[in-house]
């Protein structure tokens, strides 16, 4: 109901109230009138009903103007109790929804009810809801991005290359780098494939070994000697990397992996290494460097995202649609699941609310103590003054019977 309808209906009981006083005292004038001039018994009865019932009526039509404002203008004490309350009003207000509305006991039993993973697995299981979420969120993704300020966004990510950089010591970095593949033994790998390929080229390049030992051999010394030799050269080496490649105890192995960790440890200990990686970080980590990496890195990103939010079958939210389905599912079938997230909800959501009762009635004392006294007042008379009329109905009635009730017994008596 609007405020205008409120206003009207509030009028309309007003008016019934008032119209049933001054019935009263239309009586009242009558029945004195005939009982000057006909002292008929049944007179007084009538007479003293409507005697009374004007003193009922205008008794509660003072207590129920007194709450909004002040009877007829006149600033008797204790009227327009509302307006000269309002502070007190609020706080009680704010206390009382407090404590009957937000106290724990009241709390936890609504608390214990909610089931929200299902709700929402069910939810999100919609093929209309996701596409919504996947759009709505695609638009505000897009639309934050194409709001950043590219210079500043430069200037962050440069800013955060210097301070991952500027410390670093790229001599023990790549020292304990290669100790750590040592340890796990994944430089293994590299010489297995290493050897591999090397036995591959002499084999593939015979031909060419052919030619080498010819150029280098003798002018008297016959070519099938040379070939032969070449043959030999070729197996032997070809034979060796494949023991290497097939044996991974091959004392090859063991002895380069002894060097490697010789040389990890001097890269991380001597001088010349570090001086040296320090000149070549100087020269490719500058901060013009790093600010153009910088620039490079977020423009491709920029544009990657903006093809992918803005597509409409991107990669990207076909995989967003991929793991929603998915959420929904485990949220819909996975009891553990369920119970795991609803807990977390139940016992997040009665905490935040235990936590923020204070500020939930200061919000509302501080809600009504800062609303216009005038205001609040009429804010209270439409909700209720249409219900407090009827104070004035009942007051003009009982009043009356009761003064009909006492006139009745002095007569009897």
């Amino acid at each position: 109901m609007t405020d205008s309808e409120k206003k009207i209906q509030l009028r309309n009981y007003k008016m019934l109230a008032t119209g049933l006083f001054i019935l009263m005292a239309i009586t009242f004038v009558i029945m004195t009138y005939v009982q000057k001039t006909n002292p008929t018994h049944w007179v007084g009865y009538i007479r003293a009903f409507s005697e009374a019932a004007m003193v009922g009526a205008l008794a509660d039509w003072f207590a129920v103007t007194a709450l909004f404002h002040h009877p007829m203008g006149i600033k008797i004490p204790h009227t327009n109790l509302i307006e000269r309350s309002k502070e007190k009003i609020g706080d009680n207000l704010g206390n009382f929804v407090v404590d009957n509305f937000l106290a724990p006991e009241n709390i936890r039993p609504y608390i214990l009810k909610l089931k929200i993973s299902g709700f929402v697995g069910e939810w999100i299981g919609k093929e209309k809801n996701q596409n919504l979420f996947v759009n709505e969120a695609s638009n505000m993704a897009l639309d934050i991005l194409l709001k950043l300020d590219d210079k500043e966004v430069v200037d962050f990510v440069s800013r955060k290359l210097q301070e991952m950089t500027g410390n670093i010591k790229v001599n023990k970095f790549l020292g304990n780098g290669l100790e750590y593949l040592i340890e796990k033994n994944d430089h293994q790998q590299l010489m297995t494939n290493l050897s591999g390929q090397i036995k591959n080229y002499i084999l593939e390049n015979q031909q060419m070994v052919e030619e080498r030992v010819e150029k280098e051999s003798y002018f008297f010394v016959p070519k099938s000697v040379d070939r032969r030799i070449s043959e030999k050269i070729v197996s032997g080496l070809s034979h060796y990397f494949e023991e290497i490649e097939q044996d991974a105890n091959h004392p090859l192995r063991k002895e380069i992996t002894s060097k490697l960790l010789v040389f990890a440890d001097e890269i991380k200990t001597e001088v010349k290494w570090e001086n040296e990686f320090k000149t070549i970080k100087n020269e490719f980590l500058n901060a013009d460097k790093l600010n153009e990496y910088a620039a490079d890195i977020w423009f491709s990103i920029k544009e990657t995202l903006k093809t992918e939010l803005m597509e409409e079958n991107s990669g990207l939210k076909k995989y967003i649609l991929k793991n929603l389905n998915e959420l929904s599912t485990n949220l819909q079938n996975d009891e553990g699941l369920q119970k795991k997230i609803d807990h977390w909800i139940r016992v997040t959501a009665y905490k935040y609310i235990l936590k923020n009762t204070k500020e939930a009635g200061n919000l509302i004392s501080s809600t009504v103590g800062n609303w216009e006294g005038k205001e609040l007042s009429r804010k209270l008379e439409l909700e209720v003054g249409k219900d407090l009329q009827f104070i004035r109905i009942n007051g003009t009635i009982v009043g009356g019977l009761v003064g009909l009730i006492i006139y009745s017994i002095a007569q009897f008596l």
